[in-house]
This record gives C-alpha cells, structure tokens and sequence, in this order.
C-alpha cells in the first residue's frame, strides 16, 4: 500500500498539517502510523469529518495534574509525567539512573540494589526534580518571575554536591563565566539585566504562541543564568507556560537528545529544526492524553 507524508494529505484534504496531525493522534485516519518523527497516512483514507457534539465538561491537563497530585492517585498521568520528564530532564544532563529506577524512587522513595556505581547528586536531583513538577503545577496560573524561576532552581539543586561549593549560588544567578557546548554565555554582572528584559517582553504577551515559548527557552539558555541546572530549569519553563497557556506540553526524550540541541543552535536562522522536535514530542503527549481521556 502506499502511504503519503503529512504535507500532501493535507492539500489533498484542504486542512492545515497540524489538523491532520491531530487527526493521526486522535486514532481518526485508520491506518495511519507513525513512524519515527513523521505521521504516515495510507493512499484512500478519507478525510475525518468534524463532531459537532460539544463537551458539557472539559477535563483540562492542569486540572486533571492538580487533582491527581491532591489525591495522592498512582498509575495516573501525573506519576507518568513525573517520572518520564525527570528522567529524561535529567538524563540529558548525564544522569545514570535508567527509567525503571528512576520510577523506583518516585513511587517507593527506595533505589533497588545496583551493580554500577550511582552518583548520589542524581539521586537527590531526581528527587528534587520530583518536587520542582509540583512547583510547577501549583503555580501554573502565576505570571513567570524571577523569583519562581530562582525557586525551581533552589529546589533542583538542594542538598547537591554543587551546594556545597563556595562559588556555586543555589537558586541565584551565576558567579562565574561559563559555556555552553563551546558557546559563550551571558556573563555574570549581564543577567540580571538581561533576565529582566527577557520576562519584561515575554510577559506582554497575553496568548503566547508554541514559537513563542519556544523563543523564550531559546534565549533563556542563551543567556545561561545559572551556573548549572539551566536546561532542567528551562524545560521545566516550557512545561509550565504549556500549562499555563493550554499549549499540549511536550518532554524532550533524551532519544531526541541531539535534535533538541540541534534546533537551539540553529533557532536564529531556522526555527523549523526545533520546532519540528517540539511538534514529534506533542504528537507523542496527545497519544498519552487520549490514553488518559483528556
């Protein structure tokens, strides 16, 4: 059988790709696969047509994420999306712990008996990283500051090795210069101003875009503020402004790892590498979310 990209359907049907990619997520063009980071349509699937039923009640993430963390509910979205986005979080940044211990430890508050060395640092940022989600769901509604910014950065790097070193600032602005994959950052006496300036003309914005927070996290990490913990911090960013905005959040797998960084480096002169990433990344969420019925 043949199949067809996204883009060509799409003519076909006269609808945006994004519709018919929601389509695909939504089980509603039979045979449709996905494979890799592209939907895969088959010759003669025919257009879905539109419900003209409106829900009485919409069950929203955040509400849904607030009601599940009340309750203490396990098996439910909010533990899987605690645990799939601090492991892969985490594990862009190098941590050892795989997926299964990491789900050990938000469920058991235990870490089953190893074989290889684990740092302990990834132990307490797994658990830390645990409690910046919450953060970021208790002030999902909040305007984005510098103070809740500093907070999840606090939180992330509590009780670390780093937190016991004389020049590193947990939950404040870098001391030292620093790079990012051979890239000068923002130097120390610039970020204040510089981080004021960037919430100041992201926070005019009352219905920010996917680009638009993809923009901000492309510039937040160009600026680099912390000394570590920067790319934790900023993709907990974008979680929160998707909750926020009622953007379908996305978790950048440590698979994608190597797109992710691609797209911020090029995201001045080609935005369609991340946000191509960012779009996968949501296709995979809205699989997670129909699963869940939200």
């Amino acid at each position: 059988m043949q199949y067809y990209a996204v883009a060509i359907i799409a003519k076909k049907w006269q609808l945006s790709e994004r519709s018919v990619r929601n389509y695909c997520v939504q089980g509603r063009v039979p045979g449709a696969i996905l494979e890799g980071k592209r939907w895969l349509i088959p010759e003669g699937a025919e257009k879905p047509t539109r419900s003209s039923r409106q829900s009485t009640h919409r069950r929203t993430l955040l509400k849904v994420l607030q009601e599940e963390r009340a309750a203490r509910l396990s098996g439910g979205i909010y533990q899987r999306i605690q645990i799939d986005l601090t492991y892969n979080s985490n594990h862009i940044e190098g941590s050892r712990l795989t997926h299964e211990q990491t789900r050990h430890i938000f469920e058991t508050n235990t870490i089953s008996a190893i074989k290889d060395t684990i740092l302990v640092d990834d132990i307490i940022e797994t658990t830390n990283h645990f409690r910046c989600i919450d953060t970021i769901i208790e002030f999902a509604q909040s305007p984005l500051t510098e103070t809740l910014i500093k907070k999840l950065h606090f939180t992330l790097k509590q009780g670390s090795s780093d937190s016991r070193k004389s020049w590193f600032t947990v939950g404040d602005y870098k001391k030292l210069p620093n790079e990012v994959g051979g890239r000068e950052t923002t130097l120390p006496e610039d970020v204040p101003v510089q981080m004021k300036a960037l919430l100041t003309d992201y926070n005019t914005q009352k219905h920010p875009t996917l680009e638009d927070l993809l923009d901000f996290h492309v510039q937040f990490e160009r600026i680099h503020p912390f000394q570590d913990g920067n790319g934790r911090v900023g993709r907990l960013i974008l979680f929160k402004e998707c909750l926020k905005h009622q953007i379908v959040p996305f978790i950048i797998t440590d698979t994608l790892k190597y797109f992710y960084y691609r797209g911020l480096q090029n995201w001045p002169h080609t935005k369609e590498y991340l946000l191509d990433t960012c779009l996968t990344t949501q296709d995979h969420f809205k699989i997670l979310l129909n699963y869940f019925r939200i």
